[in-house]
């Protein structure tokens, strides 16, 4: 399904220019006219906190600050106006480990350079059409981190430990 991407602002948080004016223009591509560009996290964060864009897109590696601390500032700090944004991490690094992290860190999608627009476009059209539910923990704010669903599975609980505790909790 085609989108309508007039009236989304998006921010793209990227030390290297090249790589910026070509993600920006992909976006023009989208029809999105609305596009802001911060050269590192530190100011993409600041940026963030004066235009609350509805899509963050975002480079891993970047100096002084990286995209995965972005997205840790964005998720947790008080500053932050809208903790549940998307946010997009682009890198050149796909191992799992790497994959893993961004999760953790509260990433929604992942997009590993270099990518081609479909790539990109794919991510937009699934933070739209799958929205993921938020979770808060001691240790943990962004996007549920479970994707599959298990089709056999039919109780409240998802985790084993879970049943575990509830029997405790009932004694």
């Amino acid at each position: 399904m085609p989108y309508s991407f007039e009236n989304i602002s998006v921010l793209i948080v990227e030390d290297n220019q090249p790589m910026a004016k070509v993600s920006q223009s992909i976006l023009e591509t989208f029809g999105i006219s609305q596009i802001v560009i911060a050269r590192h996290g530190e100011e993409g964060f600041s940026t963030f906190c004066k235009v609350n864009p509805d899509i963050v897109l975002a480079d891993w590696m970047m100096k002084p600050m990286d995209g995965i601390t972005l997205t840790r500032m964005i998720r947790s700090e008080a500053r932050s106006p809208n903790p549940f944004v998307p946010i997009i991490l682009m890198t050149g690094f796909s191992e799992k480990s790497r994959v893993m992290e961004a999760r953790d860190a509260g990433v929604t999608e992942f997009l590993v350079k270099p990518f081609q627009a479909k790539d990109l476009y794919k991510r937009f059209a699934q933070v739209i059409e799958r929205p993921r539910q938020f979770v808060r923990t001691e240790a943990f704010f962004g996007p549920d981190r479970r994707r599959k669903e298990d089709e056999q599975f039919s109780g409240p609980w998802k985790r084993v430990i879970d049943h575990s505790i509830t029997k405790d909790r009932i004694k």
